[in-house]
């Protein structure tokens, strides 16, 4: 019996995210919670770099098969199983990030471990993407260049688990470098992105997923710990803050930048979706982790009463997660906005500007304070934001969701 080749979608088409696309993004806010909670053991700016490193490593995984996903129906008999496997080696490397660069005494390695699944993981994409190009000269081309960056950034990986402090973080560096800068060197004009629609739907359902973390760190912040006045302000401040950080994305960003997808031109597309998707979300993803931490740590001084008291401030590597997370957050939106619809959001610039300029500031207010002067500037931004673009952004809502 003669096996059916799974079938590429063609020019500009409808489609709709799987239920295997959503299953498969629960592993990756699992590995995103395994990161939260690994810079929080290692509250240095070694440890939180690592930790940074970490999730570029989780959303280049990620983003590959937002790829496949969209060139051919994840429902499709072949890449169902591949999806599968994939998973499994993802659920694996996240069991490994408390030993992604120091390994546990007992049991397998866990950095070798970490780049051998790290290892299948692209392989299989890279396999994939090789059989599904076979009746496409120029995505056949463009797995060629890409593939060097693919072998390249594994074994680097593998020569990294062999090392220990700081030149192991400078291999890890340089893998990741090899990853993003081959790929972005490599072109963009074979790959193909004919349902954008699905593509940029794939990112905002990523992007809910990754606020998800936020939420989640309010809950573990508290967990085991006695209800109390000072909990309940700090979990609503913090889901103010997350919050906003959804309508800061949900507004009309995700909107405009589906619309400019979708009218994109076939040839060029690929490198739009590359640039504004999958390089443009990466800080996007990395700041709401940064932004977990923080918020997680205020929740953890509200509640521990034996170990802090209600006056003690956030300080260090932990205040600058919580404030810089969020100024990353809104220069992320910047740069897409700015890639998707050729708008420079000053009124965002200015925001990340002020947080950025309130670190030293609200350095030796309480941990509370700290957490309430985030969420009140983000919620401040926004709302100047929706009143000076009311107009527009009501146009732009109805043009968009009622062409």
């Amino acid at each position: 019996m003669q096996v059916r080749r799974p079938r590429i979608r063609e020019g500009t088409q409808e489609a709709v995210v799987t239920p295997l696309e959503l299953f498969f993004d629960l592993v990756f806010v699992f590995a995103l919670t395994q990161v939260t909670a690994y810079m929080a053991d290692e509250l240095s700016r070694h440890g939180v770099l690592r930790g940074l490193l970490i999730v570029m490593l989780l959303w280049w995984s990620w983003t590959a098969y937002a790829w496949i996903a969209n060139v051919v129906s994840a429902d499709e008999g072949q890449i169902k199983l591949v999806m599968l496997a994939a998973m499994a080696a993802m659920f694996v490397m996240a069991l490994c990030i408390p030993e992604a660069f120091v390994d546990a005494p007992g049991g397998l390695s866990g950095p070798v471990v970490l780049a051998i699944c790290y290892l299948i993981f692209r392989v299989m994409h890279l396999l994939l993407f090789w059989i599904l190009s076979q009746d496409d000269r120029g995505l056949r081309q463009q797995v060629l260049r890409f593939t060097p960056s693919v072998l390249g950034s594994t074994a680097l990986l593998l020569i990294a688990s062999n090392f220990i402090g700081w030149v192991q973080t400078a291999l890890w560096v340089a893998a990741l470098a090899v990853d993003y800068i081959g790929t972005a060197l490599g072109g963009a004009s074979g790959w193909r992105l004919p349902a954008p629609k699905h593509f940029a739907e794939r990112h905002g359902l990523i992007i809910i997923v990754a606020l998800g973390e936020s939420i989640v760190a309010i809950g573990v912040g508290v967990a085991q710990r006695p209800i109390s006045v000072a909990i309940i302000v700090a979990s609503i401040l913090g889901l103010v803050l997350a919050s906003a950080m959804w309508w800061a994305y949900f507004d009309v960003s995700a909107l405009q930048g589906e619309h400019a997808l979708s009218s994109e031109p076939v040839e060029t597309r690929p490198r739009l979706g590359r640039n504004a998707f999958s390089f443009a979300h990466l800080p996007l993803v990395a700041s709401i982790v940064l932004t977990a931490l923080g918020i997680k740590k205020v929740l953890e001084y509200v509640s521990d009463t034996e170990h802090h008291t209600l006056a003690d401030p956030l300080k260090g590597v932990v205040l600058a997660a919580l404030l810089g997370g969020v100024a990353l957050y809104l220069l992320a939106h910047v740069l897409f906005k700015w890639l998707t619809v050729h708008h420079l959001s000053v009124i965002r610039l200015v925001g990340a500007g002020a947080l950025l300029v309130a670190m030293p500031l609200v350095g030796s207010l309480p941990a509370l304070a700290q957490l309430g002067v985030v969420a009140g500037v983000l919620t401040v931004c926004l709302v100047v934001e929706s009143v000076i673009w009311a107009e527009s952004r009501h146009q732009i809502r109805a043009e968009l969701t009622h062409p």
